[in-house]
């Protein structure tokens, strides 16, 4: 007689239970495991600015926006430092706040020479005053990195947000830079955030249009180069309005935005702009108290019209004028071993081919490509692609060849751009976003902490700058303590003569040095110290000096140490 065959009650509860997998193990706690790797990121990033901010000394512009903000916040007069909105240099002062800066409030005398007495002639600290004024742009900074993370998710998912995320927080440029109390990465990331919270309005316009006018305002308080961008960012808050007007449903009574509504767009983001650049001069000083400083440059034609044209304060406008008499210079460049005078078209481009960590190269490109051909990131493009086109192509007709900090937004907006590899719907192209990243990593901790002079492999790497760049490139003058160090442990006793270019004392550093320029060359013997810029532009004596000397030895990879 045959057993009973069991049936199965297909209601009963299995008795064994499939195991997840691991992919679906990740897959269920991918949120947290994001909120992790973010704070990775960013953790390393403050980590490498934190100890740049440290070790470094002054470089050359740091002392006057220091000594302007100090100005600014105790004496609520905007006599200095005009050439620059005073937002940066007020975000300096909450910083240096803490610190109890003192200063004469009787000084007079030149920005340069007002940073000096700040820093080293009033009894304060100074690298204890710089890292106060760093500290803040440093928290920014970091801000601005989940700003990258939050458009890129936005564009391309997590997986984009992370990579673009990994791009910002590893770019030798972005952490040399934001570790500094200067103005380049904060115009940056407020232009960077604007454009964020455009793309936003297309869903919540009533929402975001204000918060994006405040930004953008916020980025004009800080920086005047960034009025480029002004009518980009107007256009794409009537384009955001537009998008908006799209997608609502064609039931009955629902109103399509007219010509009316979208300019209406355009306008209330530019009066928010211009009301927070009103605010800023005011939080200095309430009465706006204001003499134009003598000296200013002979503008005129379409810039000064232009210039007084502006919806801004008079110390606005008369900056802008001294920016245009700056503009009116002939200022001298260096590039690949080349020194000239005045500018080149392609020196941007060329620099930042240099400074560039070669993954990164890579993922901009595919990024842009990416974003241009796929229709779902194209509507994107004009957010992340055309302001970063248009800001290059007018510091491309600058006159000033002096570093990629003048083009700090590529490495940022593009960061966001190259979020579009991960996002292809190709089988390989995560793998190949995450070894180009790791790329990029390995590259950026290669050079750390010396990432102001950092240059790509293909260009021989840090050590190898100075041959091909110069000014805030490579050699901005941050390197005064660590030659102070270098000359104590292995050249006590001997006689230094240095050429230095920087904002620092080298006294205050223990450096006790001559000058080699102002004896016969046949009385200079012993080190003969020179910045890397100088270098760089060596004529007549100094050349003669260098090239009759043997080098020993490098600092930071922006000051070279001779005998002779």
């Amino acid at each position: 007689m045959m057993a009973p065959t069991a049936v199965s009650d297909p209601l009963a509860a299995p008795s064994t239970r499939t195991r997840p997998s691991r992919w679906e193990a990740l897959r269920r706690h991918r949120r947290p495991l994001t909120v992790l790797a973010v704070l990775v990121l960013l953790a390393q990033m403050a980590a490498a600015m934190v100890t740049t901010a440290v070790q470094q000394s002054p470089t050359i512009d740091e002392p006057v926006y220091a000594g302007a903000a100090v100005v600014y916040t105790q004496q609520h007069s905007l006599r200095y430092n005009p050439e620059h909105p005073p937002l940066g240099k007020l975000v300096m002062g909450a910083g240096l706040a803490f610190a109890d800066p003192r200063l004469d409030p009787a000084f007079t005398g030149t920005q340069e020479d007002l940073g000096r007495r700040l820093l080293y002639e009033s009894g304060n600290d100074p690298q204890h005053l710089l890292l106060m004024a760093r500290l803040p742009m440093i928290v920014l900074t970091l801000l601005f990195g989940l700003v990258v993370f939050a458009f890129a998710a936005d564009l391309a998912g997590r997986a984009g947000g992370l990579a673009a995320l990994a791009l910002y927080a590893f770019s030798p440029d972005v952490i040399a830079h934001g570790s500094l109390a200067t103005l380049d990465v904060l115009a940056t990331g407020l232009l960077l955030t604007s454009a964020w919270l455009l793309w936003r309005a297309r869903r919540r316009p009533v929402l975001y249009l204000p918060l994006a006018g405040t930004a953008l305002g916020a980025a004009l308080a800080t920086k005047m180069s960034t009025l480029a961008a002004v009518p980009v960012l107007l256009a794409l808050a009537v384009l955001s309005v537009w998008a908006y007007g799209r997608r609502q449903p064609d039931d009955e009574g629902v109103e399509r935005p007219g010509v009316v509504r979208l300019l209406a767009a355009a306008a209330v983001t530019g009066v928010v702009a211009v009301a927070v650049v009103w605010a800023s001069y005011l939080a200095v000083d309430p009465r706006l108290r204001w003499a134009t400083p003598p000296g200013m440059p002979a503008v005129d034609g379409l810039r000064a019209l232009a210039a007084n044209s502006l919806p801004f304060p008079r110390p606005y406008r008369d900056g802008m004028l001294i920016q245009w008499g700056f503009e009116d210079r002939t200022w001298g460049g260096f590039l690949f071993g080349r020194h000239y005078s005045g500018s080149l078209w392609y020196y941007l481009p060329a620099a930042l081919l240099v400074k560039t960590p070669l993954g990164m190269l890579a993922l901009w490109a595919g990024g842009a490509a990416t974003m241009a051909a796929v229709p779902r990131l194209r509507a994107a493009a004009p957010y992340v692609l055309v302001p970063a086109a248009v800001l290059l192509a007018v510091a491309m007709n600058g006159s000033r060849d002096l570093g990629v900090r003048y083009a700090i937004f590529v490495p940022v907006f593009l960061a966001v751009a190259a979020a579009g590899t991960a996002a292809l719907r190709w089988r390989g192209a995560p793998v190949v976003t995450a070894v180009l990243v790791v790329l990029v990593a390995a590259s950026s901790l290669r050079a750390f902490p010396y990432y102001l002079p950092y240059s790509n492999e293909a260009f021989g790497g840090p050590p190898k700058t100075h041959q091909r760049l110069h000014d805030s490139n490579v050699d901005w003058g941050q390197d005064l303590g660590r030659l102070a160090d270098r000359l104590r442990e292995r050249y006590p006793g001997e006689r230094i003569w240095l050429v230095y270019k920087g904002s620092g004392a080298p006294s205050h550093y223990g450096i006790r040095a001559s000058d080699p320029l102002r004896v016969p060359p046949d009385q200079v013997r012993g080190l003969l110290v020179v910045s890397d810029s100088s270098v760089a532009k060596a004529s007549g004596r100094l050349a003669a000096l260098i090239g009759t000397g043997e080098r020993i030895d490098a600092v930071g990879h922006s000051i070279t140490i001779y005998r002779r």
